[in-house]
């Protein structure tokens, strides 16, 4: 495929896990002597899909039909987890459209070979994902990820670990580790809290004396998979493991997460909390929530503002329920309304701007490092604030946050 073309571009829709795909896949074609250019113009197109709503699935299909419009000429692969789903939808769309599978086209394109050599010096300096994890074994009534992705499968440690030591040896401050269900990781021996511990440990190898090594940060991870030796890893690194973690909550509605088919209860979710907390006191804890599930009740929404507010997240990912053809949540009779989901949506949203406010006064006066990307930066605690005057981007600085 790569001897046919000389230029490329690239779409990508959905989550992170694409977008550290997508980045992969880009590094990968520049390596093999491809020159990224715009949609238009590109001999190349790759749409890197995303199913995970009704919503999303329309937006997949107007990029594949733009990309096709907007040049005649081009060939285009459409992968990803729409493709899983529905490739005979794309396929029909033009002769020029290829449905490929996401690892047939990594293998392609031999994306972990070259990736970790090229992508600082591809505009990918600040923060670098890592994928570790693919595939997920849950069934959520709401989700066809499992079905587009596969069962869950984990990369190998020595990979990830040869592929991180080559970013912190080329400057990289942060790597993010991704995964569909971050926490199932396990090769052999090794589960996410020793591969943790291994990364740091090659970060403080090959970092300078004079400065700080580059950082860890965990991408989201399902409640049930919060370890005792992930805790312990987030207490001991003195920030080198971001004391940050994004935990989907979805609902603070006992019968609605057992009707999502969630493997937690309210009561549960707080415990953990707790136990986060009362063991590393600096914790950010981030979430999603889906408002307008069918069958929730106005009761049921108040439950997941009160658990919202009791927890204190940092920030909240707020989503109206989508239908999700060829999920069981989209086959109920009793779907909420779409002015219940937005008036529903806005209230926890205007719950979750409260929350970030208050977080960060409560960390004002202490001292996170920051990692600087351009007039921003990213502190540990995932707060974005304005950058230190003169901080060189890329860089991690110490930060004394104010109100």
């Amino acid at each position: 495929m790569l001897r046919e073309h000389q230029t490329f571009h690239i779409v990508n829709l959905g989550c992170k896990v694409n977008r550290v795909e997508s980045d992969s896949m880009g590094a990968a074609l520049l390596a093999n002597g491809l020159e990224a250019v715009d949609e238009d113009a590109a001999d190349l197109v790759i749409v890197n899909t995303c199913t995970v709503t009704g919503e999303a699935e329309k937006k997949t299909r107007k990029a594949v039909r733009h990309a096709l419009a907007a040049n005649p000429k081009a060939d285009v692969v459409v992968t990803g987890c729409a493709a899983a789903i529905t490739p005979e939808f794309f396929e029909g769309l033009d002769s020029r459209v290829v449905v490929m599978g996401k690892r047939e086209l990594e293998q392609q394109l031999e994306c972990g070979g070259v990736q970790g050599r090229l992508r600082v010096g591809a505009g990918f300096r600040t923060r670098v994902g890592v994928k570790v994890q693919d595939g997920c074994d849950h069934a959520c009534t709401y989700c066809i990820v499992h079905v587009a992705r596969g069962p869950a499968w984990s990369r190998s440690a020595n990979d990830v670990v040869a592929e991180s030591r080559r970013y912190f040896e080329s400057g990289v401050k942060e790597l993010v580790l991704t995964g569909i269900d971050i926490g199932a990781y396990r090769d052999g021996a090794v589960a996410l809290p020793e591969l943790a511990n291994m990364l740091v440990e090659q970060a403080q190898l090959v970092c300078p004396q004079d400065e700080r090594p580059a950082r860890i940060r965990i991408s989201s991870i399902e409640p049930m998979n919060v370890t005792e030796g992930l805790v312990d890893a987030l207490a001991r690194h003195d920030g080198l493991v971001c004391r940050h973690l994004h935990l989907p909550l979805q609902s603070g509605s006992a019968k609605v997460l057992h009707e999502m088919d969630r493997p937690y209860t309210p009561e549960e979710f707080s415990r953990i909390v707790d136990d986060l907390r009362r063991n590393v006191p600096q914790i950010a804890l981030s979430t999603d929530v889906i408002v307008g599930f069918p069958g929730e009740t106005e009761e049921d929404f108040k439950a997941t503002c009160d658990l919202v507010r009791e927890v204190g997240f940092m920030r909240l990912h707020v989503f109206p329920y989508s239908r999700r053809a060829g999920t069981p949540a989209a086959e109920r009779a009793d779907q909420v309304s779409p002015e219940v989901k937005r008036d529903r949506a806005a209230r926890l949203r205007a719950i979750g701007k409260e929350l970030a406010a208050a977080d960060l006064e409560s960390r004002a006066g202490t001292t996170e490092f920051a990692l600087v990307e351009d007039a921003t930066c990213l502190t540990e605690s995932y707060h974005e604030l304005p950058a230190p005057k003169g901080a060189e981007t890329g860089s991690l600085v110490p930060l004394v946050i104010r109100r």
